[in-house]
């Protein structure tokens, strides 16, 4: 019998990665968990299935409940910790350190990436400017940390034997950061939350938290600029000022704020389409949307390439300005009806079950 050891980094909350760690004990129940820390809240912990994962020293430092975070530059120490021995596989559920975990010979690791750490590489300035750290001693000591974090993410992305991404633009960002190649294995996606609807409203639709990346403002701009189109806006968060400075006058736009869930996948299953701007590593958002028969036009870089089929399931813009949305738009509206059908049926090449058959494969294979 295979022995499998699964590697997460940490346990706050249940979001994105922890969706994937879900079907990953699904597929693998035997499986024994590791995880840097774990403060998982008890009325999150369901995906656990019982489970008591093994933690490391992060666990036990000062304040770690709430600053984990803070101990950034320990965790590739803390990940190497771990003991491993005995596992015929090791399977990590990587943004950051998880990777790094030291398997010997005869031990098979397979590492699916979410992202290589964005703060560490590209997006570096970017975090130090929200951060407001662009200059001053603490500018210096981070630039510093994430200088050492570089040279050690880039070394331990030899370790694993496989390396799998969750879309064609994490691979491209893999093979940029570690010179290496990567599979594409896209996330899982819970598809029957939003059930198919053919029968459509006027509406378009953009849902959202309100981050600068999300670029919601520039859609809100667009349809400003056409009054006869009605956008509803879901969401809220930092940027919502300026969401809300664009909608100015603007009769044909609603913003909704935050709405209950059941009101959201209304709305996403009316929609005449559902619209985009961000540059995501892959976007479930959308993956959503399209299983529940609801058209895409999406800003064409990303997690938007591997999910919209141009002219098909949707249509992508080039730029990230109003202009380009609105370009959009205005094309999908010319363009002939796009059929909620092949939306759906598009959307479950994402199912969670085609991940875990996909993953037990890799792992088994």
């Amino acid at each position: 019998m295979t022995k499998i050891a699964i590697i997460h980094e940490w346990l706050d909350s249940y979001a994105g990665s922890e969706r994937v760690l879900e079907q990953m004990l699904l597929a693998f129940p035997m499986a024994d968990l590791f995880v840097l820390c774990d403060f998982l809240p008890e009325a999150e912990r369901h995906f656990l299935h019982g489970r008591t994962p093994r933690t490391s020293f992060i666990q036990r430092l000062p304040l770690a409940k709430k600053r984990f975070r803070n101990y950034l530059q320990l965790m590739p120490i803390a990940v190497e910790q771990f003991d491993l021995q005995g596992y015929d596989v090791v399977l990590s559920s990587s943004h950051a350190v998880a990777k790094g975990a030291i398997t010997g010979p005869g031990q098979r690791h397979i590492a699916y990436i979410h992202s290589p750490m964005r703060y560490a590489w590209d997006l570096q300035h970017q975090y130090l400017r929200q951060a407001g750290m662009t200059r001053g001693l603490a500018s210096l000591y981070t630039r510093w940390l994430l200088h050492r974090l570089r040279l050690w993410d880039q070394a331990s992305a030899a370790r694993p034997d496989t390396l799998l991404a969750n879309s064609r633009y994490i691979a491209e960002r893999i093979q940029k950061a570690w010179r290496r190649e990567a599979r594409v294995l896209h996330p899982p996606v819970n598809l029957a939350g939003f059930p198919l609807c053919e029968q459509k409203q006027g509406h378009f639709l953009i849902a959202s938290r309100q981050v600068p990346y999300k670029r919601i403002e520039l859609v809100v701009e667009a349809f400003a600029q056409m009054p006869d189109q009605r956008l509803i806006v879901v969401g809220d968060g930092p940027s919502a000022p300026l969401v809300t400075a664009a909608a100015a006058g603007a009769k044909n736009i609603e913003l909704r704020g935050r709405v209950p869930q059941a009101e959201l996948v209304r709305l996403t299953q009316t929609a005449r389409a559902f619209v985009f701007a961000a540059e995501e590593d892959f976007g479930i958002a959308m993956v959503e949307a399209q299983a529940a028969g609801t058209p895409l036009i999406a800003y064409g870089r990303g997690g938007a390439r591997d999910i919209v089929i141009e002219g098909e399931t949707g249509f992508l813009f080039a730029e990230q300005t109003a202009e380009a949305v609105r370009a959009a738009v205005q094309r999908f509206i010319a363009a002939p009806a796009l059929s909620p059908a092949a939306c759906h049926a598009n959307a479950t090449r994402f199912s969670e079950e085609n991940f875990r058959a996909a993953l037990i494969t890799e792992v088994m294979g």
